[in-house]
């Protein structure tokens, strides 16, 4: 009868350390959404791009990925950003969905322009550049890589291949 007792202790004890752990490191892994002011900016390609997806400027997220919608008229997908309030973009600031490595998160990379004039709450980026999957930069590669390639002529005593 003792022996279970103290397993049971033992257990509940492992229990609360897994538990403060857990919260110790929520708390300081920057995992919370950035509550700010928002903004939007429209993408053809947002490529994975998830709702709580990183905003970063210099790899330093400022910011929060909120929503995402569909333009009905456009088809192209509407991303609403929550920015830290602190952080304050100029109007030509530009956007792109970036990949954290070969097979990490997307992320909303910000490059900030050097206007005087800061986007307002609820403004839009101005100009946005849409991802490329890993698959479409490849795909161009072979074909640079293929793209006009002369033909070697034939040996000296055989025919050419018909063209």
């Amino acid at each position: 009868m003792g022996r279970n007792l103290i397993e049971t202790i033992m257990g509940a004890v492992v229990l609360l350390v897994a538990g403060i752990f857990l919260a110790f490191a929520y708390s300081h892994a920057d995992l919370k959404p950035v509550q700010g002011y928002g903004i939007t900016a429209q993408f053809t390609s947002v490529g994975g791009l998830e709702v709580g997806s990183d905003v970063r400027i210099n790899g330093i997220k400022v910011g929060t990925v909120s929503a995402m919608a569909l333009d009905p008229q456009t088809f192209n997908a509407i991303v609403k950003m929550s920015i830290r309030p602190d952080v304050k973009l100029p109007v030509d600031t530009s956007g792109s969905v970036s990949t954290e490595g070969l097979l990490g998160g997307k992320f909303i990379r910000l490059v900030p322009g050097k206007s005087k004039q800061e986007i307002a709450d609820g403004g839009a980026l101005g100009r946005t550049k849409d991802h490329k999957s890993i698959e479409e930069m490849v795909a161009q590669l072979i074909f640079l890589a293929t793209a006009d390639q002369p033909q070697a002529p034939a040996p000296v005593g055989q025919p050419s291949a018909p063209q």
